[in-house]
């Protein structure tokens, strides 16, 4: 039997916009030290790494000590905000996203994946908050990884899903995650409405580089020859 095709989705600046939780945990997380807080673009610029890599990069002058801490910190304004009465309009699916995720996980060519940088608690609200967890046979996440753009997690959800390499594709919005999928012998799609630019992207190997969730099943039948 033919393996099936294996689509890995990024979760956050692909399925979800996640930005103003994002940018409102690092101010938390900086201000509850005293500390200036990131600038909305480098905040964003960090997304989709693992919290301690991505303090290391927002956060190098300070000790380990102060950057574990902010870490904790990012995690408990997160998950206030998570919890907040406006805590699901913080992070809604991009426009498009559970029409595309329902017309490929009813197509029996395709699986469907998550590689994401989030926490296991962090994954595990989005999916009940969005019902998501019908869609996808494989769910990755930081906890258990090491941070993008390793191929840690791309490996895994092919070995879950026993599917090879040249079958599977990740679906993201950040260099990260398409560097991630080179290193595991992925083909890479960027999407244009996330946190890097289409340029980076375009430079890091994406293609092709969505405008619209729409694009998606299409840009697939291309890349994998199957019209």
């Amino acid at each position: 039997m033919t393996a099936p095709y294996l689509i890995i989705f990024d979760v956050d600046g692909t399925l979800i916009d996640s930005q103003a939780h994002i940018v409102a945990s690092m101010e938390a997380a900086f201000g509850g030290h005293d500390l200036p807080a990131p600038s909305r673009a480098q905040a964003l610029s960090i997304v989709g790494l693992s919290l301690p890599v991505a303090m290391l990069r927002l956060a190098p002058d300070h000790s380990a000590e102060m950057r574990a801490d902010l870490v904790e910190g990012y995690k408990a304004a997160f998950q206030s905000l998570r919890l907040s009465a406006d805590g699901a309009a913080l992070s809604p699916l991009f426009e498009g996203a559970m029409s595309v995720l329902e017309t490929l996980q009813s197509d029996p060519r395709f699986v469907l994946a998550i590689a994401t940088g989030k926490s296991r608690r962090g994954m595990e609200h989005i999916l009940d908050q969005h019902g998501l967890r019908p869609y996808f046979a494989s769910v990755q996440v930081a906890d258990d990884h090491p941070s993008k753009p390793h191929p840690a997690m791309v490996k895994a959800c092919l070995s879950e899903c026993d599917v090879p390499a040249a079958r599977a594709v990740v679906i993201g919005d950040t260099t990260y995650d398409v560097e991630m999928a080179k290193a595991a012998g992925a083909q890479a799609i960027g999407v244009s409405w996330g946190y890097h630019s289409v340029e980076d992207l375009r430079q890091s190997g994406a293609d092709p580089i969505l405008q619209r969730f729409g694009e998606l099943p299409a840009a697939l039948e291309r890349i994998w020859s199957l019209t």
